[in-house]
């Protein structure tokens, strides 16, 4: 006996199949989410393209990349929204792309082959949404509080002309930039920090911690681009966006590169306005996501992950007059 799924076959549940995995209902009891229903969990790896999109919160109108992606996932599953109970690790916002984002999701019943659903989603979605890779998930894994650390990217270009294929992935500064003042103040933002000066008010997530943790903030220069590479525990509302927009104004030699420490100790976002104002949002992409190594662990009994397929072309017969 088999599930009709779309156009896929998904077996049903037995005895010999991966069992009914629980919804990590200790880590979000942790963090005061409500427990979710038992299921077969799943977790996504994600790139898109957020030019068009109002960032990857779900809401109707205007599109976002949950909305889009549950959209297919319904479509491929034959589930509910409700059922699917998909979590995100990062609420990244309009505008901004990804390469690394993650999420998990549910289902009722198990896979034997992920590669087919992994096709079908991808040919659901729009071409500006891809999904990388589909794997089992374990009990412990969740895709937003096993996370250890998020590795984001803003890249500048810098040069009296645009290059207009990076227009929209890159901030386009005609100010000649100091990249060596840009590095020394960026050693000020590593380590663990009060970074409320460096966040803008959000209701997203209520009232978060403004103590975060950043193990590095490299720049990278590729000719006219540079490359802002920040790795840290996590991020507030629009925390990277605004760091950058500092380091930009000590790039341009308009403010020196100590500055950052003043404005972290005031613990005052209106302190920060005084000197800069926020980056716009294309510059910035959500690269990866690092995860406990024990909630990666794969479920006994669970089909290999899906990093997509390669079509192959079959040899053609040889005509009789050509042997």
């Amino acid at each position: 006996m088999s599930y009709a799924v779309g156009a896929l076959v998904a077996p049903s549940p037995s005895p010999t199949s991966l069992p009914l995995i629980n919804s990590t209902a200790s880590l979000e009891v942790e963090h005061g989410v409500k427990p979710i229903q038992d299921g077969y969990k799943w977790r996504l790896v994600l790139a898109y393209e957020g030019t068009r999109y109002a960032g990857w919160q779900y809401q109707q109108s205007p599109p976002t990349v949950q909305c889009t992606l549950e959209k297919a996932l319904t479509q491929a599953t034959k589930l509910q929204r409700k059922d699917l109970s998909l979590v995100g690790a990062s609420r990244t916002d309009a505008g901004v792309h990804a390469w690394g984002q993650v999420v998990h999701f549910f289902t009722p019943f198990n896979y034997d082959n992920l590669e087919e659903i992994h096709a079908a989603l991808n040919g659901l979605l729009p071409s500006d949404i891809r999904v990388r890779e589909i794997s089992p998930a374990s009990a412990e894994f969740h895709a937003r509080f096993s996370a250890k650390s998020k590795i984001y990217h803003y890249k500048i270009y810098n040069d009296s002309v645009m290059d207009p294929f990076q227009r929209h992935f890159a901030y386009h500064s005609v100010y000649k930039l100091n990249s060596a003042v840009m590095k020394e103040a960026a050693k000020y933002f590593v380590g663990k920090h009060d970074f409320s000066a460096f966040a803008n008010s959000s209701h997203k997530d209520g009232v978060p911690d403004p103590v975060k943790q950043i193990f590095r903030f490299d720049l990278k220069e590729m000719g006219a681009l540079l490359q802002l590479e920040v790795e840290g525990t996590g991020f507030l509302y629009r925390q990277v966006r605004n760091m950058v927009a500092l380091l930009l104004q000590i790039g341009r030699e308009a403010i020196p590169p100590d500055i950052v420490a003043y404005i972290l100790a005031s613990r005052d976002r209106k302190e920060l306005a005084k000197y800069s104002l926020s980056v716009p949002p294309h510059g910035l992409c959500l690269v990866s996501i690092k995860y406990k190594e024990s909630h990666l662990l794969l479920p006994p009994g669970c089909p290999a992950n899906s990093f997509g397929r390669h079509h192959t072309i079959r040899k053609c017969k040889v005509p009789f007059f050509l042997q």
